[in-house]
């Protein structure tokens, strides 16, 4: 196919595609998703080899947020039984970390629900990054605490912080249907603070809102231009007792394509399937690593994913192998000289100046999308989307904020 073999040399020069190939992507048929599986896999094995980065998730602080993300589980006015706790401790939050590290993670994402942080949280979680440096050699730390007031990257930074996640979403036209509470600019100024302060920036999106194809593109080169380090693709965990919970609108394939089209825009960038894999992905998780280099292990914020043994005997069958503490994740011209996996932001790599983010809130992320209806999901001519699988949707009551042992 033509179109392949066009992305695919743009992919291994760190070309960008034109939308219109972005989209034909997205509404290839099924009889051609191996294809477009194979071709966006060359990319990744010139920027990533068959090294897969492992990610772990710490829920800093769960529930209680005054934001109106609809996709959230968190948010204000939320139904979901998910569970509540106010900040842990520093040594709580260690240990935590320490179980997802022991498990082969290698970037511990420290989370905490809530608009942004106040300076007296910067310190909390800056106290927190300390401890678990100090108790875990060449760990990475990732942050995630919303919007940044000025200064604030800054100081996390200088707790030893090594990035910062802060997710767009979804399209800035459709920003506003999904949160009102924040706006798409806010996001994308949380994001460039962090890279002004010297952090790897992470940011990524949602799919399954409802959104358009469109729409999907209008992100993946709003990230490419804020030039993240990684792209998380979270896909919407439909959560009751949140205004999405009957968006049921996709199906395994159409997450594949969607990654396909993430990593032929954003070809060197790491590229992480993050919350809702094991609800939407299912058995074709495994193919799906062709495409992205780096997933979460074990459980997401509010939600249980696949037990960290399966993820890691996934990786093994599939041919991959789990990235250690010792390798860089980033290609050579995107990393630091002493970012042990973390990257500079000065080339046009997956893009030219994109966001940051590390990880998502449960299949989502912390801003949103849209869910108007428009091109849901599929191909040009949309396949309607499985039965919805709310057996596959359980609110984690293990690990961080509880006496159980964590999934990793």
């Amino acid at each position: 196919m033509d179109l392949l073999n066009t992305l695919v040399d743009k992919g291994l020069r760190r070309e960008l595609p034109t939308r219109e190939e972005a989209l034909a992507v997205l509404a290839t048929s099924d009889d051609d998703l191996l294809d477009v599986v194979a071709a966006a896999g060359k990319v990744r094995r010139q920027w990533f080899g068959r090294r897969v980065k492992l990610n772990y998730l710490v829920n800093l602080k769960s529930g209680l947020c005054p934001e109106d993300c609809s996709y959230c589980s968190q948010r204000l006015g939320s139904k979901a039984g998910i569970l509540k706790y106010t900040w842990l401790k520093p040594d709580e939050a260690s240990e935590a970390a320490a179980a997802g590290l022991a498990g082969g993670a290698k970037r511990v994402c420290l989370v905490a629900s809530g608009r942004g942080p106040t300076d007296r949280d910067v310190d909390r979680v800056s106290e927190t990054i300390k401890t678990i440096k100090d108790q875990n050699d060449g760990v990475e730390v990732c942050a995630c605490l919303g919007l940044l007031s000025d200064g604030q990257a800054e100081r996390l930074r200088e707790a030893g912080a090594d990035a910062y996640n802060h997710n767009l979403n979804t399209s800035e036209g459709t920003y506003a249907d999904i949160t009102t509470t924040h706006t798409y600019a806010d996001r994308v100024e949380t994001v460039q603070k962090a890279h002004a302060a010297g952090l790897s920036a992470c940011s990524g999106l949602i799919a399954g809102m409802g959104e358009s194809d469109e729409d999907l593109v209008d992100v993946v080169y709003s990230l490419r231009e804020l030039d993240p380090d990684s792209v998380p693709v979270n896909f919407l965990i439909p959560f009751e007792g949140t205004p999405l919970a009957k968006e049921w609108n996709l199906t395994p394939q159409r997450c594949l394509r969607i990654l396909a089209m993430v990593r032929f825009v954003c070809p060197d960038v790491e590229v992480r399937i993050a919350g809702g894999r094991e609800v939407h992905l299912r058995t074709m998780q495994p193919l799906a690593l062709n495409l992205a280099n780096s997933i979460f292990l074990g459980d997401y914020l509010t939600s249980e994913g696949q037990a960290g043994k399966a993820d890691l005997e996934m990786i093994a069958d599939a041919g991959f192998e789990v990235e250690g503490a010792d390798q860089v994740t980033l290609p050579e011209h995107r990393a630091t000289v002493a970012g042990g996996g973390c990257g500079s932001h000065e080339s046009a790599g997956c893009g030219s100046q994109e966001s940051a983010g590390c990880g998502g809130h449960d299949g989502a992320g912390a801003g949103c999308g849209s869910h108007e209806g428009g091109g849901v999901c599929g191909t040009a001519a949309a396949a309607p989307a499985a039965e919805p699988r709310t057996d596959l949707v359980a609110v984690r009551r293990r690990g961080a904020g509880t006496d159980l042992a964590p999934n990793a």
